[in-house]
């Protein structure tokens, strides 16, 4: 083996130990025989303790990086419980890149197989919601297209669609997240009534439709009826107005007291940033006009 290709495999070796907290006989070998004291010897006491500082340090990053992400999960297990498991999920899942902020995908599947919290099925689904505020934050801006919303008035039903801001996430959970996650973001005076309500809607089990987006630079959470949902379903998938808002109509809940309104839902989400444009999917003239 050449120099530089055994250069790579202790890069590695040494590499993993950080990130997975191993101690072989093997990595041992390696950094004593690499770390020297003041005389050019190696000094065993010294690399050890280097490794270990490295490892404790990787761990205590893992904790903050998680905590940035998932600060309602923290919330949700408690400190020391979540100490624990940004450890466990960071020698599961090592980052792959030097960008912290890009580490942590993962781990709403990573709660839902433990188990040691199959009696908090709800976590998983708080900790994608996280993971999609995290996420649009870094979306790629947008910006609002007036002009193009007289296509809806312009051209036939079946023609044009609406373009969603980039970011925009849904889910539709079997429990209410939206309503948890709120409820741990307010000001402490509000926080304890809205805990309340929120732990009173998962024991009898509420479920809740998730939104996802980018406000200008504020990610944005709220809860969704589910004509919206099947609205802003259809339009992700490339549907055309007409067909998303059949999908609504057939989603709209019959004994509600209030119909979605189209007309009112655009004006809102043109404002928000929620729908940045009109476009065309089925052009009358594909080839240009006659």
């Amino acid at each position: 083996m050449n120099a530089a290709a055994r250069l790579a495999q202790d890069q590695q070796t040494l590499l993993g130990a950080v990130l997975g907290g191993q101690g072989d006989d093997a990595l041992w070998a390696l950094v004593d025989s690499n770390t020297l004291n003041a005389s050019g010897r190696p000094d065993k006491s010294l690399a050890r303790r280097g490794l270990q500082a490295y490892q404790s340090h990787g761990l205590a990053l893992a904790e903050r990086a998680l905590g940035a992400a998932y600060p309602v999960v923290a919330q949700l297990v408690g400190e020391e419980n979540f100490a624990a498991l940004a450890q466990h999920f960071w020698r599961a899942h090592p980052p792959t890149c030097g960008d912290m902020a890009q580490w942590g995908d993962g781990l709403a599947n990573f709660l839902a197989a433990a188990p040691q919290l199959a009696g908090e099925p709800f976590l998983a689904d708080v900790a994608r919601i996280e993971w999609a505020l995290h996420r649009a934050a870094f979306a790629a801006d947008s910006s609002v297209d007036l002009a193009s919303f007289g296509l809806l008035s312009a051209e036939p039903p079946a023609t044009p669609s609406l373009k969603l801001s980039p970011g925009v996430w849904l889910l539709d959970s079997a429990f209410p997240v939206v309503s948890l996650i709120h409820a741990h973001g307010l000001p402490a005076e509000d926080r304890k009534p809205a805990l309340s309500h929120a732990a009173a809607l998962l024991a009898c089990g509420t479920a809740e439709k998730a939104l996802v987006w980018r406000d200008g630079f504020k990610p944005r959470l709220r809860h969704l009826r589910a004509a919206e949902h099947a609205l802003l379903l259809a339009l992700q998938a490339g549907h055309t107005l007409e067909v998303a808002l059949t999908q609504a109509g057939h989603a709209e809940d019959q004994n509600s007291d209030i119909a979605f309104d189209f007309a009112d839902w655009l004006a809102h989400s043109v404002k928000s940033g929620l729908v940045t444009s009109a476009c065309l999917i089925n052009p009358r003239y594909p080839q240009g006009p006659p």
